[in-house]
C-alpha cells in the first residue's frame, strides 16, 4: 500500500505540476526513479498559517511526518501568514508562496482567477491513495455552507477548516432577557433604561452589508473580479428604506458605533450590556457579563414597518494547495492533514475554534459552547460574501456615514446619493 501510495502521490505531482505550468517535471522524474528503486522519498514541503495556530499547526505537522515516515523523509517549513492576507501575500508571487496555506473564504474567487489554487478535484487520487477518501468523502464530511464557500465555479478548491467567521449578539442576560434581545427596537430601549449600551460596527462592509442581505439585496463578483452589487435599487424593500432603518438604530442613544476591532476593549470597559461579534470576543464577553454572559443570533429590525431577521456574513478558514507546488500531491495529504476530523476536534478543544467537520460540530461539546450555539443559530440566516477589492473602503466610508449621524433618515434624496455614491464606488472596475 505505501509503494502505491508514492506512486500515486508522484503521478499526482506531475500531473498537477503539468497543469499549473511550473517546472517540476525533472525534480518528480527523479523522485519517481527513487520510488521505483525502493528508496524513500524525500520531501519538503512549506506552509503558512495563521500567528495564533502555529503551537496546534506544528503539532499537526509532527503527527504528520510520523504518518508517512516509512515512506518519506518529509520536511515541513512552518511559517507565520494570518488568513486575513493570505491573499494579498500569495498574489504577490504565486510561485514563492507556501505549498500550502490557509485563508479566509471570501478570497477564494481571487485566488482561483489568479491560478494560486489547485482544485482538490486534481488532488483526489493522491487523497484516496492513503485516506480512502477523495472530493465526494470531504464534501460530506462538512457542513454544506463551508463546501460551498470552498467551491468556485462548481469546483471544489479547498479543504473547509473552521466554520465560526461569522457574527452574532452577545449580551448580559442580567441586564436584557430573551424576549429583549429578540429585536433592536427593545434591545435599545431597556439597554438605555439600564445605562447602558449596545455596541455593532458600521464602518465595515463585512458588518453593515447584514442589513442589505437581509432585505434581499446581494453582492457577487464579476469575471473582471468587480463587484456587482444592487444596494441603490429595490429588492425585498429598497435600499433607502434599509439605509432609513439603520440610521435609526445608530440614532438611538443606548447604540455605540464600535470602531472595527475593538468590540472587545468597549465589552471590557463595563459600559454594554450587548454587542454584535463572534467567536473571538467570548472571552472578553465572558468575562464581563460574568453570571449573566449570553449569545444567541442577531435580532430583528424595523424596516418599512415590518420586523425583519436580522442576516449576517458567514464566514469561513480554508486550507489550500498552491497549483505552483512541485510537491502538490504530498501538500494536499498536508492539507487534508490539518482540516480533517481529528485536527479539527484538537483545534476546538486547544483554542475553542468552530468546526466545519459535521462530526464534531454536532458534538456534545461543541453544542455545549455558548458563543458557537449562538453561531450555529445566526448562520441559518447567513450568506457567504463575494466582493472585490474595490468593495471595502466605500462600503465602510458608507457605514462611518451612517454611524456617525451625517445623514437624516428623513432625507430620501440625500439616502439616495449616498448609496449611489457607495455602489459607484464599489461596482468600479479593476485597474
Amino acid at each position: 500500500m505505501k509503494k502505491k501510495l508514492v506512486s500515486v502521490l508522484l503521478s499526482a505531482a506531475m500531473v498537477t505540476a503539468m497543469l499549473a505550468g511550473c517546472g517540476g517535471g525533472s525534480d518528480e522524474a527523479q523522485q519517481g526513479a527513487a520510488a521505483a528503486s525502493g528508496e524513500k522519498q524525500t520531501v519538503a514541503l512549506r506552509m503558512w498559517g495563521a500567528e495564533e495556530d502555529q503551537a496546534l499547526l506544528q503539532t499537526l505537522i509532527d503527527s504528520f511526518t510520523e504518518e508517512y515516515s516509512d515512506v518519506a523523509d518529509i520536511t515541513v517549513e512552518l511559517g507565520v501568514e494570518s488568513e486575513s492576507t493570505a491573499k494579498d501575500t500569495v498574489l504577490t508571487d504565486a510561485t514563492a508562496a507556501a505549498d500550502v496555506y490557509a485563508f479566509a473564504s471570501d478570497q477564494l474567487p481571487d485566488l482561483v482567477n489568479a491560478g494560486a489554487l489547485q482544485s482538490v478535484d486534481a488532488l483526489d487520487e493522491a487523497l484516496q491513495a492513503y485516506t480512502g477518501k477523495g472530493v465526494a468523502d470531504i464534501e460530506s464530511a462538512n457542513s454544506a455552507d463551508s463546501v460551498e464557500a470552498a467551491t468556485f465555479n462548481d469546483t471544489l478548491y479547498a479543504f473547509p477548516m473552521t466554520a465560526d467567521n461569522g457574527y452574532f449578539l452577545y449580551y448580559d442576560s442580567t441586564v436584557l432577557s430573551e424576549e429583549d434581545v429578540a429585536s433592536w427596537d427593545t434591545m435599545l430601549a431597556k439597554a438605555d433604561e439600564a445605562g447602558k449600551k449596545v455596541a455593532m460596527t458600521l464602518a465595515s462592509g463585512w458588518y453593515n452589508a447584514s442589513f442589505f442581505y437581509s432585505a434581499g439585496f446581494t453582492t457577487s463578483l464579476n469575471e473582471d473580479g468587480s463587484t456587482a452589487m444592487d444596494w441603490n435599487g429595490e429588492a425585498d424593500y429598497s435600499g433607502v428604506e434599509v439605509t432609513q432603518a439603520m440610521l435609526n438604530i445608530a440614532s438611538s442613544p443606548a447604540f455605540m458605533p464600535a470602531a472595527d476591532g475593538d468590540i472587545s476593549n468597549q465589552i471590557a470597559s463595563g459600559q454594554l450590556c450587548a454587542a454584535v461579534s463572534g467567536t473571538w470576543d467570548a472571552a472578553a464577553a465572558q468575562q464581563a457579563f460574568g453570571d449573566g454572559y449570553a449569545a444567541t443570533k442577531l435580532p430583528t429590525f424595523t424596516v418599512a414597518g415590518d420586523q425583519v431577521q436580522q442576516a449576517s456574513v458567514s464566514g469561513y478558514k480554508l486550507v489550500g494547495v498552491n497549483a505552483h507546488s512541485e510537491n502538490a500531491g504530498w501538500a494536499a495529504l498536508l492539507a487534508d492533514w490539518i482540516t480533517n476530523e481529528n485536527a479539527q476536534q484538537q483545534r476546538f478543544e486547544e483554542r475553542q475554534i468552530g468546526p466545519s467537520n459535521l462530526a464534531v460540530l454536532e458534538s456534545d461539546e461543541v453544542q455545549s459552547n455558548v458563543a458557537l450555539a449562538a453561531l450555529a443559530a445566526q448562520n441559518e440566516f447567513g450568506v457567504v460574501q463575494f466582493a472585490g477589492q474595490n468593495y471595502w473602503d466605500p462600503a465602510a466610508t458608507f457605514g462611518q456615514i451612517i454611524a456617525q449621524g451625517e445623514l437624516s433618515a428623513d432625507d430620501t434624496a440625500g439616502i439616495q446619493a449616498a448609496l449611489d455614491t457607495l455602489v459607484e464606488g464599489a461596482t468600479a472596475p479593476i485597474n
